[in-house]
């Protein structure tokens, strides 16, 4: 089973649920954040030590990168109400009418389903400024990652704000912040439940998180050190879209199984992990580790954050 955002054809058919517009007006909306800037090398992406093979973590590959930047943390919630307050953009989520909420995170959730991920519940009217459906808002987290935003609501943010997504290799190099192959942004060393260095689950998923990180749900986008390269949240917190498709990297009949569904799925490679994660049973806080969503998808832990030509 996984903590990972779940793809919006796995939840249920919609029902009707209220509309969450807000009024952006009140809103304190903040400007774009520093970048860290990489020069043009050659580098690799994935790993020759898969832990989650079926992923496509491995093998390792050379590539060569363009010099790029990339902000040094995820898209606000503040940030993107100011996107939302100049163009009037309407979500993915607002259109369907749901979104993929985690349970843990609602006042009153509906019974678990039978599903292999109970955890997850399509919630009605759950959208980027109403996290957990109507009555739910951002005012005590503008400083946090927005959530809710499909593959084609941080394409459209990436243009308004005239940068782009990053792709899967510029991402991990940057994600390793000059190390030489850092199992983590920081290094080598295991976060836990007693030393949490980045905003993941403590405990027993998903029915006990001690909080030791002090979060249950999301953090504020800098509430952890930055990597060497200045860059926060590159582990936990939220999965990050890349402007990557999705794909295993091997001639095995499994992969091309994989692969056939990935493309029919238009499913795109998501980084990072997020505060759902934990070694037992979702080991994907690692810089090789990565995910498949569907690109119409969003969640309670899905965001993305912005690179720029170099």
């Amino acid at each position: 089973m996984s903590c990972c955002t779940p793809s919006r054809r796995t939840i249920a058919a919609h029902q009707a649920g209220a509309d969450a517009r807000v009024d952006m007006a009140g809103y304190e909306t903040t400007g774009a954040p520093e970048r860290a800037y990489f020069a043009a090398t050659r580098t690799f992406v994935g790993t020759d030590n898969p832990q989650i093979a079926a992923d496509g973590e491995g093998p390792r590959r050379v590539v060569t990168l363009k010099a790029f930047a990339l902000e040094i943390q995820p898209v606000t919630n503040a940030r993107f109400a100011a996107f939302v307050a100049e163009t009037g953009y309407i979500t993915e989520a607002e259109r369907f009418g749901w979104s993929a909420v985690f349970r843990g995170l609602m006042q009153d959730p509906p019974p678990p389903s039978e599903t292999a991920t109970p955890w997850w519940v399509k919630g009605d009217g759950a959208f980027w400024a109403a996290p957990e459906g109507p009555g739910s808002a951002i005012a005590d987290r503008l400083d946090h990652p927005v959530v809710h935003v499909s593959f084609a609501d941080a394409r459209a943010f990436a243009q308004w704000c005239g940068g782009r997504l990053p792709s899967e290799a510029e991402w991990e190099h940057a994600a390793r912040g000059g190390l030489d192959d850092p199992r983590f942004p920081w290094g080598d060393t295991e976060p836990d439940d007693t030393q949490p260095l980045c905003n993941i689950w403590q405990g027993n998923f998903p029915h006990t998180n001690t909080m030791t990180d002090g979060y249950f749900g999301t953090s504020p986008v800098t509430a952890f050190a930055p990597n060497g390269a200045g860059l926060y949240g590159m582990a936990g917190n939220v999965w990050e879209w890349t402007a990557d498709a999705f794909r295993v990297r091997s001639l095995s009949r499994a992969a091309k199984r994989r692969n056939a569904e990935a493309r029919a799925g238009n499913e795109k490679v998501c980084k990072g992990g997020s505060f759902l994660c934990h070694k037992s049973y979702c080991y994907r806080y690692r810089i090789a580790a990565r995910t498949a969503l569907t690109a119409d998808s969003s969640a309670s832990n899905n965001g993305f954050r912005i690179a720029y030509d170099g």
